[in-house]
């Protein structure tokens, strides 16, 4: 009985608590060196979001336009961004940044035209003291970031400079000394050159030009010793470089002072590697970072390295053998199609030493982080989920509804890890998936797309133990249909330690016919068998041909007996299911019980209830109708959205439903009233996806705009803070009458301020008003009737006038109030001087809404609101003042009647008294 009073308590309330929204769009990618946060762009803005926990703690104000290239200090404590604006803002970044408040920060320094053409590359050198930046003229420029200026100047690049890198060794036994420091730079002339940065006779020519590369050169490192420079370029192969030559330094002031370059001293190709694919980022790895123990050609120490291009996948190589020492990622065993491949190449790398991994940016807008310890995938990172079709609440271990699974306007699906954002995505259908559906307690997912079919999946056996080692995998395929699989609905009644797994699953498709599945050849995720590498595949039990249109829903009841579908042609049907027999002697299909007619727009959701006999269905005629399943007869209708409603759910047994719609909202009902009880805003366009948790604590949304919304129940807790408010008014209003009765009005008004109460105010000035008649003459001669009041006028603080001042405003907007309004704002006036009453105002704005401290801001606010308050206040004072002109010469009028009539009347009279 306690459980079942405590379902019925309605759910009033929900509160967002969390959002998925995009994180990267395009254009460049950093991570901070310690690897918390990674800066990623998302249209013309940059977002810094928190890794760990895949939220935004940080964006930065931006020019309106896109983002060419970007670069974080190695201190991590400036950003350096480049627009297509051809300027340079250097960015601050705080030491303290959390995720549960997100800020916005300003630029310290803005350069409006750094160079003369859009930079794609710019890097900072080890020291974060200098930024160098090439754009697509072919000037490379390097800049002191703390002062903003221009230290050197390099032209003579033949067209756009495609990678940088800075020669800076801090190693006490590197071969070259500490007060030297080079600039390697590539260019689309396939040329790599060497400019040196601190010698005493500066030059602007390179002290030597590296030629090897047929391509343009993509990636450009130096190791921490100063010995080996590699590069690695779009013509598929890697170069590796020795800086020996250069150690001494003798040779390369004589060089400085010559015309030509000291051939002697420049760089050697050591060796050259084919990679066998486009280069588009490389960097050397410690020795440590690899098992390889061989060296060079050259001799020395072990050398690695990593690239990454047109395969998707990175790759570590041995630099003396040429080999592959390992992969990270997943390689394709089939060929893909051109626009899969172009979508899979990854466009940036990068290592960070601290937390020994790489990150990889693909051009699907996928950020990977791989372990180079445990050579494999411990995070991803979504960048962009286009528009969200359907989505579901999955429990792939004991923890109930950990993980959520999307299906966007794309092949894959995405399942989401809910406490972190890390993500996987999963490979398997052809074309885009439309539909998902979970079973046994979340544990399978089943899918179904635009490619004919449909695919259920179960999580990968973690051997390790590691929760950083999750995924999911294909377990069966159903093929069958003629055309796009829009519905999707597994067998509801199983359970977890089922051995049985589940029976059946039903499909819906464009061809307007519903397929029944016989799943019970695919293994359960408990047994042994499901860790097998190829899905089986799932023959159909029956084809029933139910509808004339398309097949939008389906859904199963509790009990595994009845099969409700919605289609294009304004019905849901109910279906009886039919399912026996084991093994061969399996049968299965499904019965037409009844029809349900009402709708005036085709049907996108059907549901049924949890806990007693009733059917939910919402339709593009905005309506949610709830019907009787004993003769299929509408009940009750719901009428509140203003587009089409696309999905609906039942909450708290049945007592309360949800829906989104067209119209970008989420409206919890009450079934009993047909009411809305609270709607749920957060996103702008269509509301294609719904799912409530197993609790029915969350409910998530998912839309067009590409946004998850994680909404949460928090009536308990509003509840509780009314009850609070209204304890505390109580209180408050109590106060206030003592504070009268002991005519303490500096605390009463006060009070009245803080509780946001004009009416209160209003009558106390109002009571005043009317003791004046009968006060004293030093009452009487106070501006509004009390010395008192006068001087609470005459000290109240700046945002409590400002706030009287606008209930004084509102005041005079009434002819029955105006004259205390008037009698308000002449004591004011008279008792403070103007600067008092305009302070006040630019102090008020700034408690409105403070931006970082931008005064300037702030002061045109509260200007804006003084100018509003004069505005508000002189239309109605003119009117007022007319009005009373009026009763004035009205009342001569009067005063003239009556005397005329006192000498018209009584004038005889007067006369006949006057002679007795």
């Amino acid at each position: 009985m306690v459980v079942d009073v405590k379902r019925a308590k309605l759910k009033t309330a929900f509160k967002n608590a969390k959002t998925i929204s995009p994180l990267y769009t395009s254009g460049p990618v950093t991570v901070t060196p310690d690897g918390r946060i990674i800066v990623t762009c998302v249209g013309e803005e940059i977002l810094l979001t928190e890794i760990s926990t895949g939220t935004q703690i940080c964006r930065c104000l931006g020019d309106t336009e896109s983002i060419t290239a970007l670069a974080i200090t190695p201190s991590s404590t400036h950003l350096l961004v480049f627009t297509s604006s051809l300027s340079l803002r250097i960015f601050e970044i705080p030491a303290s940044l959390s995720s549960t408040s997100p800020s916005t920060i300003s630029p310290v320094r803005v350069i409006a035209r750094a160079h003369e053409a859009p930079v794609h590359v710019c890097k900072a050198d080890p020291t974060s003291t200098y930024l160098a930046s090439g754009s697509a003229d072919g000037v490379v420029k390097v800049w002191h970031i703390a002062q903003g200026y221009v230290t050197h100047l390099f032209k003579g690049h033949g067209g756009v400079v495609s990678a940088l890198a800075f020669n800076y060794p801090q190693d006490s036994s590197s071969l070259t000394r500490q007060d030297s420091m080079q600039l390697f730079t590539a260019s689309v002339d396939t040329r790599i050159r060497v400019f040196e940065l601190l010698a005493e006779n500066r030059t602007s020519k390179p002290f030597a030009v590296l030629e090897g590369h047929v391509s343009v050169p993509r990636g450009l490192d130096v190791s921490s010793d100063g010995k080996w420079l590699i590069s690695g370029g779009r013509d598929s192969v890697v170069l590796v470089w020795d800086l020996t030559p250069m150690k001494n330094r003798q040779s390369l002031k004589e060089s400085s002072s010559k015309k030509g370059k000291d051939k002697t001293a420049a760089p050697l190709l050591a060796k050259t590697i084919p990679v066998l694919e486009r280069v588009e980022a490389v960097g050397l790895l410690p020795a440590e970072e690899s098992s390889s123990s061989s060296t060079p050609a050259s001799g020395g120490d072990s050398l690695s390295f990593f690239t990454g291009g047109a395969n998707g996948v990175i790759k570590v190589w041995d630099a003396k053998q040429g080999a592959t020492l390992f992969s990270l990622g997943k390689e394709q065993s089939q060929p893909l199609n051109e626009d899969m491949e172009e979508q899979r190449q990854i466009v940036h790398a990068l290592y960070l030493p601290q937390c020994s991994t790489l990150v990889s940016v693909h051009a699907d807008q996928n950020i990977l982080f791989h372990s180079l310890s445990r050579r494999s995938l411990t995070r991803q990172l979504i960048g962009f989920n286009d528009e969200i079709v359907d989505m579901t609440f999955l429990s792939p271990n004991e923890n109930c509804d950990s993980h959520i699974a999307l299906a966007t306007n794309s092949s894959l699906i995405r399942v989401y890890s809910a406490s972190n954002m890390d993500a996987r995505l999963l490979e398997g259908h052809k074309d885009i998936v439309l539909c998902l559906d979970k079973g046994m307690q979340g544990r399978i997912l089943a899918s179904g797309g635009k490619d004919r079919s449909a695919r259920l999946w179960t999580t990968l056996p973690q051997s390790s133990g590691d929760p950083e080692q999750w995924g999911y995998r294909c377990i069966g395929i159903c093929e069958g249909h003629a055309e796009s699989v829009g519905a999707i609905a597994l067998a509801r009644n199983t359970s977890v330690d089922d051995e049985s797994g589940i029976p059946f699953m039903f499909t819906g498709s464009q061809d307007r016919t519903i397929k029944m599945w016989d799943l019970s050849v695919v293994p359960s995720p408990s047994s042994p068998s499901s860790s097998r590498d190829q899905p089986v595949k799932c023959k159909s039990l029956s084809t029933h041909k139910a509808h004339d249109k398309d097949i939008n829903s389906l859904d199963v009841s509790p009990n595994n007996r009845l099969l409700v579908s919605g289609s294009q042609d304004r019905t849901a049907k109910v279906f009886q299911i039919d399912y026996s027999g084991k093994g061969t002697s399996l049968s299965g299909s499904i019965k037409l019980l009844g029809v349900c007619k009402g709708h005036k727009r085709g049907v996108w959701t059907v549901r049924f209830g949890r806990e007693e006999r009733v059917l939910a269905t919402g339709s593009g005629d905005k309506t949610i109708r709830l019907w009787n399943l004993e003769d299929f007869s509408c009940v009750k209708t719901f009428e509140g959205h203003t587009n089409s409603v696309l999905r609906v759910d039942f909450l708290n047994a049945g007592m309360q439903m949800v829906s989104s719609a067209s119209d970008g909202l989420v409206k919890i009902w009450n079934v009993q009233t047909e009411e809305c009880m609270t709607t749920l805003d957060n996103h702008e366009d269509k509301v294609w996806a719904l799912a409530v948790s197993t609790d029915e604590r969350k409910i998530l949304s998912g839309a067009a705009d590409s946004i998850v919304t994680f909404w949460e129940d928090c009536t308990e807790e509003q509840e509780e803070e009314q009850e609070k408010k209204r304890a505390d008014l109580v209180l408050k209003e109590q106060d206030f009458q003592n504070y009268l009765s002991l005519h303490d009005y500096r605390r009463a008004i006060e009070l009245a301020l803080a509780m946001a109460q004009p009416g209160r105010l209003l009558s106390l000035f109002r009571e005043i008003g009317s003791v004046e008649l009968e006060s004293s003459e030093s009452e009487a001669s106070s501006l509004t009737g009390s010395s008192a009041v006068d001087e609470v006028l005459r000290t109240l603080c700046g945002s409590d006038l400002a706030r009287l001042l606008k209930y004084a405003r509102d005041w005079n907007a009434n002819a029955k109030t105006s004259t205390i309004s008037q009698n308000v704002l002449y004591a004011i006036l008279k008792l403070r001087p103007a600067g008092d009453v305009a302070d006040a105002f630019m102090r008020d704005g700034q408690n409105v809404e403070n931006l970082d401290g931008e005064s300037q801001l702030m002061a045109s606010k509260g200007s804006t609101v003084l100018k509003e308050w004069i505005d508000g206040f002189i239309p109605y004072s003119e009117r007022h003042l007319a009005r009373y002109d009026k009763l004035l010469q009205d009342s001569y009028m009067v005063d003239f009647i009556l005397s005329e009539m006192d000498g018209g009347l009584f004038d005889g009279e007067t006369n006949d008294m006057e002679i007795d």
